[in-house]
């Protein structure tokens, strides 16, 4: 995915891209011209097609130094992360797992699909479009099999149980990408398993759904679906790189810094409020959209929902499950 002078900045300044962040962009191409300034002026004889050869291996040489922003990451590897489909990653491979059986998504997922095939393919919705009571209580009653159970929390404030699909928010979550894969869909108040995705769940099982989930989850899926935040940053343009970090040193602070340093503009986004300060906003974003509803729901990391003990501040950590390191490898130094 390639972006354009007048696209939106990927930062969610709700900038023009050149208005924004290409700013950065266009002054390192300024240091490069600054170098071909002085080329010339030392060899003023150059044709223009050796001008030109010199200015690509320039800009070249200068998109593949590591970038010390970037943690080490060079401009071309970044951009690979930040624009490339969900197939076209490099850098990173993304592997099926051969047990799935502590990732909450994967886990409800087949629930749901269980309970189709037991019925010729579908079954019958809630008054409101919901998934039925029984399948909701099967879902709850998974939740001591995931790591996530030893921060668990009351019911009424779960993210892995509840009494209606309403207040289970990971089986929703599940629900709503398993639509928005293709796996089902909803009609004549039924649940329906598409053929295709019956035929792939009878040959291959849960497995056959693990990527195209997750791809739904980067690509589709609306990361603020779940919150009530007034602002608003589109999180999955940096997910393969907040990944990469999170996986070499588990902490949520330096994540937070990670990210400030590598895109500073994500703040022009943010405005302070009476409560908190934009790095505070961003922080609480972070937290909230990739680390607990997205990795947290998947099984791929836990961490403790508490942010204060005593009214004061926990350093917050995560726990790699896993799942995690068998699902995403990356080829770059931590």
């Amino acid at each position: 995915m390639k972006i354009g002078r007048n696209d939106p900045c990927y930062c969610g300044s709700g900038k023009k891209f050149k208005r924004c962040c290409m700013d950065s962009t266009s002054k390192q191409h300024a240091q490069v011209m600054d170098d071909v300034e002085s080329m010339l002026a030392m060899n003023p004889n150059l044709s223009l097609d050796e001008l030109n050869t010199v200015l690509q291996k320039k800009m070249l040489d200068r998109n593949n130094q590591p970038n010390a922003d970037f943690c080490g990451v060079t401009p071309t590897q970044m951009a690979n992360w930040l624009y490339a489909p969900f197939d076209e990653l490099q850098w990173v491979t993304i592997n099926t797992p051969d047990d799935l059986s502590t990732s909450p998504v994967m886990r409800y997922l087949a629930l749901i699909l269980d309970e189709a095939m037991a019925q010729e393919g579908s079954f019958k919705a809630t008054s409101k479009g919901n998934l039925p009571t029984k399948l909701v209580k099967q879902a709850s009653d998974l939740l001591a099999e995931f790591p996530v159970a030893q921060f668990e929390r009351h019911i009424s404030i779960s993210e892995f149980a509840g009494s209606n699909e309403d207040k289970f928010n990971a089986l929703h979550y599940t629900r709503v990408l398993a639509e928005i894969s293709g796996i089902i869909y909803r009609r004549s108040g039924r649940y329906h398993v598409k053929k295709s995705a019956q035929k792939q769940f009878q040959t291959l099982g849960i497995q056959a759904f693990f990527k195209p989930m997750l791809e739904a989850t980067i690509s589709k899926y609306n990361w603020g679906y779940l919150d009530g935040f007034e602002f608003d940053v589109d999180l999955r343009t940096f997910w393969v790189f907040m990944l990469w970090r999170i996986q070499s040193h588990k902490r949520v602070d330096r994540l937070i810094e990670e990210v400030l340093t590598a895109f500073p503009d994500l703040l022009l986004a943010l405005p302070a409020d009476d409560y908190f300060s934009p790095e505070e906003n961003i922080s609480r974003l972070i937290e909230t959209r990739f680390l607990e509803r997205f990795l947290q729901f998947w099984g791929f990391v836990t961490i403790d929902s508490r942010r204060y003990i005593n009214a004061d501040p926990v350093a917050r950590v995560v726990n790699v499950q896993p799942l995690l390191t068998q699902t995403f490898q990356f080829s770059v130094s931590p």
